[in-house]
């Protein structure tokens, strides 16, 4: 056991009560304001959880943990300062108080900078079911890795050693508020069960993993179900091999398809935008994706992760289709970024909230048997991507299609593209979507891609 920091426990949800932390941030806005700024907003958050690693059949690590802090911003016109505090005290609180402010005094004026406009605060909060704690005490998250583990080795004689299981149990409550009169919060917990083992098969080694992850523990996979997936993966990658240089359709897996939207994101995050580093710039009402594509903003779902009732500003969450039909209908905007281009915030401080892709009708082995000859992807390597020309060229994993069916495992590959060309080139999106992250979508099929390899 390398690391415990309680032999036993349980990962209790004793977080303070949200009128408490109320009080906290109430207290920080109003020394602002006694102290001349023109406005402020302050976060607070109490976080706590319980993690248990094993590997090989022992103890590696078992980790309580517990986290306060409070963030704050000041303004003073148009100039900014902000400071933190891990203390709550009122000395401490008002000491990082004055820090801000002597900051913002110092500070170059930015127009943009400011508040969110009042008019689009949230003025309800509503309750969406993201907070059920896990009463796991700490032999019982060391008996599920075990049996994780354990599970890997008993699927596959190949499956000669790991790096381990894991689970993990998180819940906290933040309460946000500004000098406009906002004050909010709402609790959430987090739980995840992790497995990653190595296959061995003559000289060739391989690696895989899996994972469940919930708000809800009664949701998650079995540990065993999740020991037993991440053992299957790496046995299929046994007996890899490199393919011919090639251009040819590529299917990414639900996780690697994540990715994909994951540099739609970015390419039409405000920053990028008013930065002019991104090749969306403009393309509001053009078309971006295949016709049949539609992504969507759905911040309200009950108990998903990326659910929240208003972003990192106060601001409303709402949902919105940010690509129609295949044309682009929506930016990603806080509100300095609006701001910068004109525009009004779209709820989105601190990032997207279940970016959903609106799935198609053939599930990944009906959208496998239509390639004749291409290539499925299992992972990806490097950060070979460019926003601001849409280039793309990423390491690449994963399995050799011929005549509708799986014929090898496929590593040591480059796959390389134009993310313009390869967005407008999707085929087809399935329906297996995996729901496991704030972006939620099925396998996508892209028609053409370069393949290096040998």
């Amino acid at each position: 056991m390398s690391s415990m920091t309680e032999s036993s426990g349980r990962a209790r949800s004793g977080l303070p009560d949200k009128a408490t932390l109320e009080e906290r941030v109430e207290f920080a806005l109003n020394a602002a304001k006694r102290l001349g700024a023109s406005a402020a907003e302050v976060s607070v958050s109490v976080e706590q959880g319980l993690s248990a690693s094993v590997r090989r059949g022992e103890v590696e690590t078992v980790e309580h943990r517990r986290d306060r802090g409070l963030a704050l911003t000041v303004y003073f016109g148009r100039c900014k300062g902000s400071a933190a505090s891990a203390d709550f005290a009122d000395d401490a609180v008002q000491g990082a108080v004055q820090a801000a402010c002597d900051i913002a005094r110092y500070t170059s004026e930015d127009p943009c900078q400011g508040l969110a406009d009042p008019e689009l605060l949230a003025r309800e909060v509503p309750d969406l079911d993201l907070h059920h704690p896990w009463d796991l005490s700490v032999d019982a998250a060391i008996e599920q890795a075990l049996a994780c583990e354990q599970a890997a080795f008993d699927t596959d004689p190949a499956i000669d050693n790991s790096e381990g299981a894991e689970v993990d149990t998180h819940t906290g409550l933040r309460v946000y508020g500004n000098s406009n009169g906002f004050i909010g919060g709402y609790p959430a917990s987090s739980h995840s069960i992790s497995c990653a083992v190595l296959g061995r098969r003559g000289d060739e080694l391989q690696r895989d993993f899996w994972f469940s992850v919930s708000r809800v523990p009664e949701a998650l996979d079995s540990a065993a179900s999740v020991g037993r997936r991440a053992a299957e993966r790496t046995v299929a990658r046994l007996g890899s091999r490199r393919v011919g240089t090639t251009s040819a359709p590529v299917l990414f897996t639900p996780q690697m398809a994540r990715s994909l939207i994951g540099h739609f994101v970015g390419a039409v995050s405000g920053g990028n935008l008013y930065r002019k580093a991104s090749f969306l710039v403009d393309s509001l009402g053009q078309p971006v994706f295949a016709p049949q594509v539609n992504v969507h903003e759905q911040p309200h779902l009950p108990q998903a992760l990326g659910s929240a009732p208003f972003d990192g500003e106060g601001v409303a969450t709402r949902s919105r289709a940010l690509v129609e039909s295949g044309e682009l209908r929506g930016y990603v905007l806080n509100s300095y970024s609006a701001r910068k281009l004109g525009m009004q915030t779209t709820g989105n401080a601190g990032g997207v909230h279940n970016l959903s892709v609106e799935p198609g009708e053939a599930d990944f082995d009906e959208l496998v048997s239509g390639i004749e000859r291409g290539l499925v992807v299992t992972h990806l390597m490097g950060q070979g991507v460019n926003l601001v020309t849409g280039d793309y060229s990423r390491g690449a994993a994963g399995f050799w299609v011929e005549n509708g069916e799986i014929v090898h495992p496929v590593e040591e590959i480059t796959i390389a593209g134009n993310l313009r060309d390869m967005f407008r080139g999707i085929s087809a999106v399935g329906r297996d979507v995996d729901v496991q992250g704030n972006v939620r979508t099925g396998s996508i099929l892209v028609e053409r891609m370069t393949i290096a390899g040998e």
